[in-house]
């Protein structure tokens, strides 16, 4: 498993406790890809920009398609740009992927004609993994989730549980991150007061 897959599937275990933002979970994706070349030695870091080196053996299609999607040639991709390019849709794509490996069914609830589906997590190896990643509070795993506001429940606060400062390039990847989920914050919101202020003309008020 990869970390994009374990971070989809505690996203998915903290859906019925928190709302879940498909435009946040896209992003969260994108960089936890990045995180996982990075740690293959996939790319580098020029600064903000992704330099790709080597392309390695990859078991995970998503992962391989990412390596695949990196611009080659200089000037290079800035981090910034990858989270945008690369987070389209991405969370779509790997709720398939989950779903295509047996990881993920769909539900049907309610009575006909209001019958909806639900996505459902199965009980399988993967998402034990990604349960004991979490669980252990994985530095990695762990800054990726809080970046989209997943925190464990019963967080250890002591000092000798408490992550060390990540190194230059995965504090690099991870502070894009917050910058384009604020941003994204920022749209949304900014959306929701245009269409209150629309609905308040219609009505009068």
């Amino acid at each position: 498993m990869t970390t994009p897959r374990d971070l989809l599937i505690i996203a998915l275990d903290t859906a019925a406790s928190r709302p879940l933002e498909r435009g946040d979970l896209s992003l969260a994706l994108a960089g936890a890809e990045l995180l996982d070349l990075l740690s293959a030695q996939a790319i580098t870091l020029d600064d903000e920009h992704i330099v790709p080196g080597y392309r390695p053996s990859l078991d995970d299609h998503l992962l391989d398609e990412a390596a695949a999607a990196l611009v080659r040639q200089a000037p290079y991709e800035s981090v910034d740009d990858w989270l945008w390019r690369r987070g389209r849709d991405l969370a779509a794509s790997y709720l398939t992927a989950l779903e295509a490996d047996g990881q993920l069914t769909r539900q049907r609830e309610g009575r006909r004609p209001f019958r909806t589906t639900r996505t459902v997590l199965t009980d399988s190896p993967a998402r034990r993994q990604a349960a004991y990643r979490w669980s252990s509070e994985e530095p990695v795993l762990t800054a990726l989730a809080q970046a989209m506001g997943i925190h464990h429940e019963q967080a250890a606060n002591t000092p000798e549980n408490t992550p060390g400062p990540p190194d230059d390039d995965v504090a690099t990847v991870l502070a894009a991150l917050h910058d384009a989920l604020s941003h994204l914050e920022f749209e949304r919101q900014r959306r929701a007061l245009h269409e209150a202020a629309f609905d308040n003309i219609w009505r009068g008020n």
